[in-house]
C-alpha cells in the first residue's frame, strides 16, 4: 500500500510539473502572500486606500529566453471613477482569435511578418498586416524594424494577466 501511495504522489507532482493547473490557494495557508502584502500597503495609505486596490505582478521568461518583471496597482476609487470606454480599443484589439494567435507566436519568437505568414490558418498577408496594425495601434505590439514586431516589455505581463483573467 505504501508503494501505491508514493507512486500516486509522484504522478500528481509530475502532472503539476507538466503544466497541470495549480489548485486555487486556500485562505490562511500562506499562499495569499501578495494579497496580504497589498492589505498591509493599504493600511498605510490612509483614506486613499479605504476602498481597496487592485495589483497585478509577474515574473516571466518567454520561450525566447527574454525575461520580464512587472507590477502595477491602482486604487479602487480611481478605477471606478475613470471612463472605462477609453479601454475599449485595447480590449477590442484582443477580441479576435487570429490576433491572439499572432501575439502568442510573437512572444514565442516569430517576429517577422514573413514568419507569421507561414503559419497555417492565419489568413492572407493582407489580413495578417490588418491584424498587426490593430494590435500595434492598441499598444500590444510595436515595430522594431522593417517587418519585425515585438510585444513591448511593459505589455508582456499585462497581456498574460488579461489572458489569465479571461479564462473560464
Amino acid at each position: 500500500m505504501e508503494l501505491e501511495e508514493r507512486v500516486a504522489a509522484l504522478e500528481r507532482r509530475l502532472a503539476a510539473l507538466e503544466g497541470a493547473e495549480r489548485p486555487v490557494p486556500e485562505a490562511g495557508d500562506g499562499a495569499l502572500w501578495a494579497l496580504e502584502g497589498l492589505k498591509a500597503q493599504l493600511a498605510g495609505a490612509g483614506e486613499q486606500g479605504e476602498d481597496g486596490a487592485v495589483v497585478f505582478t509577474g515574473s516571466v521568461r518567454l520561450p525566447t529566453q527574454e525575461r520580464y518583471e512587472w507590477q502595477f496597482g491602482a486604487f479602487t476609487e480611481r478605477l471606478l471613477e475613470e471612463d472605462w470606454a477609453e479601454t475599449a480599443e485595447s480590449f477590442a484589439s484582443l477580441g479576435h482569435p487570429v490576433r491572439l494567435r499572432l501575439l502568442r507566436e510573437i512572444l514565442g519568437g516569430r517576429r517577422t511578418a514573413a514568419e507569421l505568414a507561414d503559419l497555417e490558418e492565419i489568413g492572407t498577408t493582407g489580413q495578417i498586416y490588418h491584424h498587426l496594425r490593430q494590435l500595434t495601434g492598441a499598444g500590444w505590439l510595436r515595430t522594431v524594424g522593417r517587418g519585425r514586431y515585438e510585444v513591448p516589455g511593459a505589455r508582456v505581463v499585462p497581456l498574460l494577466v488579461v489572458l489569465t483573467a479571461a479564462r473560464p
